[in-house]
């Protein structure tokens, strides 16, 4: 050891740990886009993270058809309508899969140029002849330019000089197009490929943690949620994603099947949709000639409710606006519901639109564990999310300290850390009260000795103030001020 003589000033890492937020309200999207209007066909079974439409509309392509085409509802809700980003968004209309091909038909020249009345061309397939039975294709190009329209055709405009003659007035078509009828609830499910262990579908909501550092906190699948097995895989990944981090899926009622309010209950249960991380919608929305499922607009108005409080899940987005003008059912018709026929729906755990006071609202604040379950950290919407918020900070915050030595520092660390933060909480309202204890009783010897420490979380989050009651008297006493000098 060298000889010191003077002043030495040595370090130890803080003994309270920083926490770490994740994003409350992140959206993992899972669905089919027009991948072929977009700059390439990166994003098939890739998760894409985008701040903004126009960076979505550039990755996927946009298309008004969100019967065919779901993420682009998605994407309109929560970029054109709510506001919020970033949003995950899952693509899994594979190019080389989902198709069909087009033998050659006849489209016809006007004023220099041939409009293609389909959606769906993949372009790079597009073949074009002077006639069916012409031996050698026109060139792209040379003799012609082929782009899409503001709907998706595709119009082909004769060049002059080419090998297309002013006099032509129709030209030969075939190509192969998209065909998203073909995608199943299988592609939207996913799996793992055993020999590449590449992931699709659901199973990519493993991935957006690891990609992007933002843990997911809504999963997404319009229109495929309506599906009983599709549920069934977005409420269990969303229980276990990463193996540690915990989210809700916002599924649909299907409203063909259940076109009215008194068919709901019966269709909820008979379908599962009763677990505790996920929230049940029921109608659909529409917004002019745009129709929404319930559970897009719902998600993203969650994602907007949670920005205005400090990126916490504690605000119900009941009684929140959404951004409607009509409830419909599958095939159009109006569902106009009454505040007794909406509580109705809520009390069977399903959230539904309601036009009362203010406005069309998001009315309901159960989950759909309810009525079966009446444990409130399962039953309240915002206690759940609450409560996953909480488990999944906890988790970003101390995972930093696996492994260290299981000493008093640890204990100590740990436990101020998190109380520290927790009493933060509670000042800012997002908490009734918060502790970290470390028990005794809780940690045998036996555990200690094989690495095992636990650390027990107390929380009080607030529930919604669902029913608020007046209690309304006749005073007589009141009369004598008519006698008062």
């Amino acid at each position: 050891m060298p000889y010191e003589h003077g002043v030495k000033v040595g370090e130890v890492p803080t003994s309270v740990i920083s926490p770490v937020q994740s994003t409350a309200g992140l959206q993992v999207v899972i669905g089919t886009a027009p991948i072929n209007l977009a700059e390439s066909t990166e994003y098939v079974n890739k998760p894409l993270l985008a701040y903004s439409y126009s960076e979505a509309v550039q990755a996927l392509g946009f298309s008004e058809d969100w019967e065919n085409y779901t993420l682009c509802e998605a994407m309109y809700a929560a970029f054109q309508l709510y506001g919020v980003s970033p949003v995950v968004l899952i693509n899994v209309l594979d190019p080389t899969e989902h198709v069909t091909e087009v033998s050659a038909a006849s489209v016809n020249i006007l004023n220099g140029k041939a409009l293609i009345d389909v959606t769906g061309i993949l372009l790079d397939t597009l073949k074009v002849k002077l006639t069916a039975e012409s031996e050698s294709d026109l060139v792209k190009d040379t003799d012609y330019t082929a782009t899409f329209d503001d709907e998706g055709k595709v119009i082909i405009a004769v060049i002059p000089g080419g090998g297309i003659s002013a006099g032509q007035t129709a030209l030969s078509v075939s190509y192969t197009k998209l065909d998203p009828s073909k995608v199943t609830t299988a592609d939207i499910i996913g799996g793992v490929d055993v020999e590449t262990g590449d992931s699709t579908g659901l199973e990519l909501v493993n991935s957006v943690f690891p990609k992007f550092g933002f843990v997911p906190g809504i999963i997404l699948a319009p229109k495929f949620s309506k599906d009983p097995t599709v549920e069934a895989v977005m409420k269990a990944k969303a229980s276990a994603i990463n193996t540690y981090f915990k989210a809700i899926a916002v599924v649909d009622v299907d409203s063909t099947e259940a076109d009215n309010y008194t068919k709901i209950a019966e269709w909820k249960n008979d379908n599962n949709y009763t677990a505790a991380n996920e929230v049940v919608c029921w109608p659909m929305v529409a917004l002019g000639d745009k129709e929404f499922h319930l559970s897009t607009q719902l998600a993203s108005l969650m994602s907007a409710v949670d920005s205005q409080y400090g990126d916490m899940p504690y605000k119900s987005p009941s009684n929140e606006s959404l951004q409607i003008n009509k409830a419909i059912v599958e095939d159009g018709k109006e569902v106009n519901l009454g505040p007794d026929q909406a509580a109705y729906l809520n009390g069977q755990g399903v959230v539904t639109a309601l036009n009362f006071v203010g406005g069309w609202k998001a009315w309901g604040n159960r989950t759909g564990a309810y009525p079966a379950s009446t444990d409130v950290k399962d039953t309240f919407i915002p206690v759940r999310r609450m409560h996953n918020w909480v488990a999944n900070n906890i988790i970003l915050t101390t995972w930093q300290k696996v492994d260290n030595p299981t000493n008093k520092r640890l204990i100590d660390t740990v436990v101020d850390s998190l109380n520290i933060w927790l009493n933060g909480l509670t000042t800012e309202g997002a908490l009734l009260g918060g502790r970290v204890e470390f028990r005794s009783e809780e940690n045998p010897l036996t555990d200690l000795l094989n690495g095992i420490v636990r650390f027990h979380v107390f929380l009080a989050e607030p529930t919604p103030a669902e029913s608020i009651e007046f209690i309304l008297e006749f005073d007589a006493t009141y009369y004598n001020q008519l006698f008062a000098s």
